[in-house]
């Protein structure tokens, strides 16, 4: 997605990006500098959005904030997989000394006045624990004392401090375990995500007067011809000239089911042939087909955080701070002030109470979660622009729809053609079609189809257009006024038949009526569907707005089950019905449409959804959610993946919360050590990224 016309963010991936926090503090550090115009690390991804001209002295200045990230454009899953194993191998190698050290611990405790036991445990304790030690360091200097690293750090001194040198070596060896876990966890999820990002074509074989020609997709021109072999991804959209076959839209749309494509039938880039080769007629620009406008709405969406995701972040930094302040509390108040116990006995239980309170299970699963319900809302072709939209379609009680092409499909044809006053059916049609001559709209498309002529435009003198009501225009010295009841009652023109339960155009000549032509516009087939869906997913109310006449309206409403609907509405009349609409509802307003009008509505409501395959670009720049097969269906499954995804999100809050405040009150009795606040630290954060990763496969009822 462009961003004020300029360029799209960059995208790169942060190898070795393995602390939530520290993503955080390179991002806070990253905004500051005046070289980085914009920019938006995804943690759950691994990704770094960024706007800056010289990404060269960003990567210096990344190595020098986190040494052990590498920027890179292309991930190599090799070296991922030979980084785990190693770091497999390393746990493995660790965990059998710290066993062998309790087995023997009481042998090595007797020679020489314990130095064997401190030597070989201390030994352990920095081989496990140097990094976090290290990070621990960097970051005090930098003046961010307060994360994880600190929290371990301090309590695995302390506990070295009091003799406790065992259980300090254990914990730093399971702490490293869980982030090893979580590490894998992560990958998984990555490898999930990115998949999506896996559509992007990088060839397309060029047709040429010389044969074939393999180049970038983004070296294609429109109007040029591009041939696609069974088994590859289409590079561009385009309308296929020769050839029939099988295509696979299922990254695209989430549809499983092949589709047969032929000659004069588009095809989207992303999708997949299957079958036989086919010629495309290249239609649209790399940058502007739909594998290209899929893969900036999903990479762009990590910089709209949802309200939950900024209060964590904001609740971490507050949170930390406040658990040291109550280990110090705990370390000196109870032994000192009151004299209930030794100061090493409380020392002991504040270092418990600062390894059961590293934030990593909030500050990591919960944008993973709504990462999640972004990337599994992408597979089933509902591009939603920001998880701050998640949040709010979770929250929908009102859905308003626009009629043509969103309800209906858009494609008008003439089904009548009816006369007055002496005039023939061919001589309506044809003074409509001159009408018509310089319109797009898909009434005055039908109409010229309908005529099937050449029109001789330099005998058009003049045009104006009122949108909304219709057209007149000056062809042969004659006046010829095409559009709704409404405009010719405006105009004064007499006529009789008024209030038509149908899209009609009346066409006037020279103030004259001449009758009126019936367009028809087929319902989509899912359209009843989506209607019911909304409904059993407890929306309490339906809105059709439509410019159409008031009988249409409320035949197309009576069809589906729409609850109410406003007819013969102008633009600026939706943007004002739709005002009301949102004063009255007591949650969230969605509005459905896909036209160039229903972008200022689109953009009023809470959350504005359009049509992705036929709308109007103006609608989709202006959506907050785009719908890449246009089936109204896919409205209630935005509504019902994103309340998953939200039930999601705050089933980890209160697991994460409710189980670390439970341990810390055990902790501060003395009924829970260091080995129970390590379990619980690594088990919730394990437990909270695995009830995230559930986004990924919804389960929409």
């Amino acid at each position: 997605m462009l961003r004020n016309g300029s360029d799209p963010l960059k995208s790169y991936i942060l190898q070795n990006l393995d602390c939530a926090q520290c993503a955080l503090n390179l991002e806070n550090n990253l905004k500051k500098r005046e070289d980085v115009r914009d920019v938006a690390i995804n943690f759950a991804a691994s990704t770094m959005m960024i706007d800056t001209d010289n990404i060269s002295r960003i990567r210096l200045y990344i190595q020098e904030i986190e040494p052990a990230v590498t920027v890179v454009e292309k991930e190599d899953p090799s070296l991922v997989k030979i980084k785990m194993i190693k770091n497999a191998v390393f746990l493995g190698i660790l965990a059998g000394f710290f066993a062998a050290g309790i087995v023997f611990q009481d042998f090595l405790h007797t020679l020489y006045q314990e130095i064997p036991e401190y030597l070989f445990f201390i030994g352990l304790y920095l081989a496990a624990g140097w990094q976090v030690l290290y990070r621990a360091g960097k970051n005090i200097i930098r003046g961010n004392i307060f994360d994880e690293n600190f929290l371990m750090a301090v309590a695995t001194i302390a506990a070295i401090a009091i003799h406790a040198i065992p259980e300090a070596v254990g914990v730093m060896i399971f702490y490293k375990l869980g982030e090893f876990l979580e590490d894998l966890a992560l990958q998984r999820s990555r490898k999930s995500i990115r998949s999506l990002l896996s559509i992007r074509p990088d060839s397309a074989t060029l047709v040429t007067p010389d044969g074939y020609e393999v180049v970038s997709p983004q070296n294609v021109k429109v109007g040029e011809l591009i041939l696609v072999k069974p088994g590859e991804r289409v590079p561009l959209d385009g309308t296929v000239v020769a050839g029939t076959t099988q295509v696979d839209t299922s990254a695209l749309t989430g549809e499983s089911v092949p589709r047969n494509v032929g000659e004069n039938e588009q095809l989207l880039s992303g999708s997949i042939v299957m079958t036989g080769a086919v010629t495309i007629r290249v239609e649209k620009t790399f940058k502007e087909s739909s594998v290209s406008r899929i893969l900036d709405l999903v990479e762009n969406a990590v910089k709209k955080k949802a309200k939950t995701e900024k209060f964590i972040t904001s609740f971490a930094r507050i949170y930390t701070p406040i658990i040291v302040g109550l280990a110090i509390f705990i370390a000196l108040v109870p032994p000192f002030i009151f004299g209930n116990g030794t100061f090493s006995d409380w020392l002991y239980r504040a270092c418990v109470i600062l390894v059961i309170s590293c934030p990593c299970a909030l500050v990591i699963s919960i944008p993973l979660g709504y990462f999640g319900g972004i990337g599994a809302a992408s597979r089933r072709g509902i591009l939603v622009k920001g998880s701050n939209f998640i949040d709010i379609l979770s929250r929908v009680d009102t859905v308003v729809f626009d009629k043509t092409g969103t309800l209906t499909k858009g494609v008008f044809q003439v089904s009548e053609i009816v006369t007055r006053n002496g005039f023939t059916q061919t001589e309506l049609l044809k003074y409509a079609a001159f009408a018509e001559a310089h319109s797009n709209h898909p009434a005055g498309t039908a109409i010229l189809k309908a005529y099937g002529k050449n029109i001789d435009t330099e005998t058009i003198s003049s045009h104006r257009e009122v949108a909304g009501r219709g057209v007149v225009v000056t062809a042969g010295n004659r006046e010829i006024v095409v559009g709704n009841d409404r405009f010719l009652h405006e105009l004064n023109i007499e006529h009789e038949d008024c209030h038509l339960s149908k899209t009609v155009a009346y066409t006037a000549v020279d103030h004259r009526y001449a009758g009126y032509i019936i367009i028809s516009d087929e319902i989509k087939p899912d359209a009843k569907n989506a209607v019911s869906m909304l409904s059993r997913a407890g929306i309490k109310r339906t809105v059709l707005l439509t410019g159409d006449n008031a009988d249409t309206a409320r035949d197309i409403s009576e069809m589906l089950g729409i609850d109410e609907y406003h007819a013969r509405l102008l633009p600026e009349e939706k943007v004002r019905e739709l005002e009301i609409i949102m004063a009255e509802a007591k949650k969230k307003v969605v509005f459905v449409g896909d036209g160039i009008n229903d972008a200022p509505v689109i953009a009023l409501a809470d959350a504005g959804i359009a049509m992705g395959r036929l709308g109007s670009d103006a609608a989709i720049e202006t959506a907050d959610v785009v719908l890449m097969t246009d089936a109204p269906s896919k409205v209630a499954e935005a509504i019902l993946l994103s309340r998953r995804t939200r039930r999601i999100v705050f089933q980890n809050i209160f697991l994460a919360l409710a189980i670390k405040l439970l341990f810390v009150a055990l902790g501060t009795i003395g009924l829970a050590g260091m080995w129970e606040a390590v379990f619980a630290d690594v088990g919730v954060t394990l437990l909270a990224i695995l009830n995230s990763l559930r986004v990924l496969r919804p389960k929409i009822k």
